[in-house]
């Protein structure tokens, strides 16, 4: 999800390049130097130090962004001209809000108005809602005499698109001008060259002494115990040229409950585990609260923005593994995710968005830069994967809920997405499914690992396109057989019968093509030339998730995968140590990400290699123990554990990233052999086994169809055992070696 692009159009053989695309992620600054604070609701998010403040610091992410747009890039409190002195700043547990504790420092020491430090306390409550960032300033003085000192407000909005502060350089830009409007409001308003009017209004409340273009300062003196209170909102709006802005005021504490409210819906029916474990039960919190912040209400149903801070809009892959992580928790995620994909699949050839009939979206931007064009995603299409990855979710979504009213209303697109995968997906007609780029403004290669270097032959060499990669052939052959079922679900035998046939024959094909016996796993991808890139990567253990590997060579992709060059001992890395372009520090090329280790995890349930599983299950845990909120961040560096160490940070991931926060689920899962089966009207638990980290797990709320269930699993040594505590329905629970 790197969004990088470079080199030559399609049509001919695409060499990868070695250069750095014009949608590279710029590391000028790390986001892992020093503590971040994200807040996000619906289609805004923001970043900030631990003070609450941002842009102290040049050229960092940090800002109030709104709509791919930072609408605040400064936001700097200051007393007596001091910045404060940080006492403690937690996000609560549900991300709902940043509360920061602070103090004054010694100002003007020596001298007879003299403010010695640590008597004023200052408390900030940030959160957002509905575009809006709210905070209250809450003073107190603790000194026994009256104390007088200037409370000040710095502020800027630069208005530049995310592409911008990711590093991109634009020749021009549209105009910002900002205006004071007494006694309390000053708005910054930019009109852009896409013709929309974004504007960022900041209103105070009570009214401040001074009201100036880039600051407001309030005099204030305190009498000894007095508390006072200051009001802040930020509004950012978007609007057509001519559009007035919105004439509704923003209310702190209505917000603060609608803000509440809300996340008490999202997560009403989220399935809760407790665990005997104090710690993985925070590791399980933190991931549950990001995801629900993460996950937005569109038109079609809830939708898991990919990650904070470069990707807070919609992926379709993302989205897509995201929901299949949480359908045993949580499926009205995946029914969001199946609706919005549907509406928006392509329904037209363009090559400027690498879109044909069928294909589904790989990325929805709303910046400046995007509606120009100057960046390719407006709403682009350049992803091999997900349109597989579509119809994979569809049956796995319809195998768990028996949903046939969304099995319906999608069911024109998973025909239509068959097609893309049987005519555009494989255009030379060989039986893979194949990526190249429509222009040069697209995203050179189209799997999960899209970064300019992640596909290579063993001596190092870049592979040319079209290429086929490893997974996306896995997917194609479960998509196929999912679509068989949906099929046989709505009585078109005929359909399913071709389906499952063509599934075997691409599974034949796939063993006999890209198995490299002298690696003991499956080849990286096959290039235009159709010469297997024999690399031992990640991408195998998509096959075991996929379920196209056949029983034997899962066990010996497992090994491959959990052999000290690839299981660096946090997780398996995307590349094996040995390989021409390992690097533990890079983006794909030998990193560990825990979305990849939570769908080869579930892969080896499929297989029954509990034991590998349950590895993954305890490296991801230990993992998210050594990071600040116990956050499973987007990906890590791949160095080997060492003894009395955590994991070595990515200097730019996100976090939180929708799939790290969904990957706990899916580990934990897979170890369980939980399978829910609404034809059947059966919940499974094949073989469970629980990590040495846990003795017990409690389920409460399991839904299958109208029935749920609260269940408790117990470890006695390798055996598991299954005490129903409460059910109601009639559905059937079963434990099986």
């Amino acid at each position: 999800m790197s969004e990088h692009a470079k080199g030559p159009a399609s049509g001919h053989p695409e060499p990868v390049s070695d250069q750095l695309s014009e949608h590279h992620i710029e590391a000028q600054t790390s986001l892992v130097e020093r503590a971040l604070r994200t807040l996000k609701a619906g289609d805004a998010f923001a970043v900030l130090d631990t003070n609450g403040d941002c842009g102290s610091i040049p050229d960092s992410p940090e800002g109030l962004f709104f709509q791919d747009t930072r609408y605040l890039s400064q936001l700097e409190l200051r007393l007596d001209g001091r910045r404060p002195l940080l006492l403690g700043s937690a996000i609560q547990d549900d991300n709902a809000a940043l509360t920061v504790d602070l103090t004054n420092p010694d100002i003007r020491p020596g001298e007879d108005d003299a403010l010695p430090r640590d008597i004023i306390a200052l408390n900030r409550t940030k959160f957002l809602w509905q575009g809006v960032l709210y905070e209250r300033i809450g003073l107190r003085n603790y000194d026994p005499q009256r104390r007088v000192f200037r409370l000040e407000c710095r502020f800027d909005a630069d208005f530049r698109d995310l592409f911008e502060v990711r590093g991109m350089q634009r020749p021009h830009r549209g105009t910002t001008s900002v205006k004071v409007l007494p006694p309390d409001r000053v708005v910054f308003t930019y009109e852009g060259l896409d013709g929309m009017v974004r504007q960022t209004m900041l209103r105070f409340e009570p009214w401040p002494t001074r009201l100036e273009t880039h600051r407001i300062v309030y005099e204030m003196a305190l009498e000894p115990g007095e508390r006072r209170s200051v009001l802040v909102t930020i509004a950012c709006e978007r609007l057509e040229s001519g559009q007035s802005p919105s004439a509704e005021e923003a209310n702190f504490l209505r917000g603060f409950r609608d803000t509440r409210r809300a996340l008490r819906a999202a997560t009403g029916e989220m399935t809760r585990i407790e665990t005997s474990n104090d710690l993985f039960n925070e590791v399980l919190a933190r991931s549950a609260s990001d995801m629900y912040m993460l996950v937005t209400p569109t038109e079609y149903g809830l939708y898991p923005y990919a990650g904070i801070p470069w990707y807070s809009t919609v992926f379709g892959r993302d989205g897509i593994i995201t929901a299949m992580m949480l359908l045993w928790t949580d499926p009205s995620i995946a029914r969001g995710v199946l609706r919005y994909l549907a509406a928006t699949q392509a329904t037209d050839i363009d090559p400027d968005a690498d879109a044909q009939p069928g294909k589904i979206l790989h990325e929805r931007r709303l910046g400046e830069m995007a509606q120009l064009g100057e960046v390719p995603f407006k709403r682009y299409y350049g992803t091999i994967d997900a349109t597989p990855l579509f119809l994979m979710l569809a049956g796995q979504y319809y195998d768990c809920t028996g949903d046939r009213a969304t099995l319906e209303a999608i069911w024109p697109n998973i025909e239509s997405a068959l097609r893309w995968c049987d005519e555009f997906g494989d255009r030379d007609g060989d039986g893979f499914v194949e990526y190249y780029r429509e222009t040069d403004k697209g995203l050179a290669n189209q799997g999960w690992k899209d970064s300019h270097d992640s596909i290579f032959h063993a001596d190092g060499s870049g592979a040319e396109g079209p290429i086929a990669l490893c997974e996306v052939q896995a997917y194609v052959f479960a998509a196929k057989r999912a679509a068989a079922r949906l099929a046989r679900s709505l009585h078109r035998h005929d359909l399913a019968a071709r389906l499952a046939g063509e599934a075997e024959a691409l599974r034949e094909r796939f063993e006999a093509t890209f198995w490299c016996e002298e690696l003991g796993t499956y080849a990286l991808a096959l290039d235009g030339a159709k010469r297997p890139c024999r690399v031992r990567t990640s991408n195998a253990g998509h096959a075991l998730f996929a379920g196209i590997a056949s029983p034997d060579r899962a066990r010996r992709v497992a090994a491959t995968l959990m052999s000290p060059d690839s299981f660096s001992g946090w997780g398996i890395r995307t590349v094996a140590v040995g390989e021409a372009r390992y690097n533990p520090i890079s983006y794909h090329n030998g990193s560990v990400w825990p979305h990849d280790n939570g769908m080869i995890a579930l892969g080896m349930m499929r297989y029954d290699l509990k034991e590998e599983a349950a590895r993954i299950c305890k490296a991801m845990f230990e993992v998210a123990a050594y990071q600040e909120l116990h956050r499973l961040p987007e990906l890590f560096c791949g160095f080997t554990r060492r003894r009395h160490q955590g994991p070595t940070a990515y200097p730019v991931a996100c976090s939180p990233q929708a799939w790290a926060a969904a990957t706990p689920f899916a580990t934990l899962a897979a170890t369980l052999g939980l399978v829910l089966d609404w034809e059947d009207n059966e919940v499974r638990f094949h073989d469970p086994i629980l990590p040495d980290f846990l003795n017990e797990v409690v389920i409460d709320k399991l839904r299958l169809g109208r029935s749920e269930l609260d269940l408790r699993l117990h470890r006695h040594g390798r055996d598991v055992t299954l005490n129903v505590l409460k059910r109601t329905g009639d559905a059937r629970i079963l434990l099986s070696k």
